[in-house]
């Protein structure tokens, strides 16, 4: 793989310093989308919904509870709490981990 120049490497380093808010920017649109979608978008957007709660590292258990019911309500809930800077968030994993 080659090189990057310093301005890829500065694009990618902006991308990943805003991801965490973009993720929830993103994470919020999807819980509107589900509201309105039925049948087969539905099914994508709550896997697409599975992703954005694991990366924006909500914890576990609440994970699995929210896609065991698939009440799009739970999810708008853990926004607000996104949102209000009130989630409890799994600490990221450690820097080298196999995780």
């Amino acid at each position: 793989m080659s090189e990057y120049s310093d301005y890829q490497k500065k694009a990618i380093k902006r991308y990943y310093d805003n991801r965490d808010s973009n993720d929830e920017q993103k994470f919020a649109e999807l819980v509107t989308n589900l509201y309105l979608s039925t049948g087969k978008k539905q099914a994508k957007l709550w896997e697409q919904a599975e992703t954005y709660l694991n990366r924006l590292r909500v914890p576990p258990t609440r994970i699995n509870h929210v896609l065991q019911s698939r009440d799009p309500a739970l999810l708008a809930e853990i926004a607000n709490e996104i949102e209000k800077g009130t989630l409890k968030r799994v600490p990221p994993p450690a820097p080298g981990s196999t995780n």
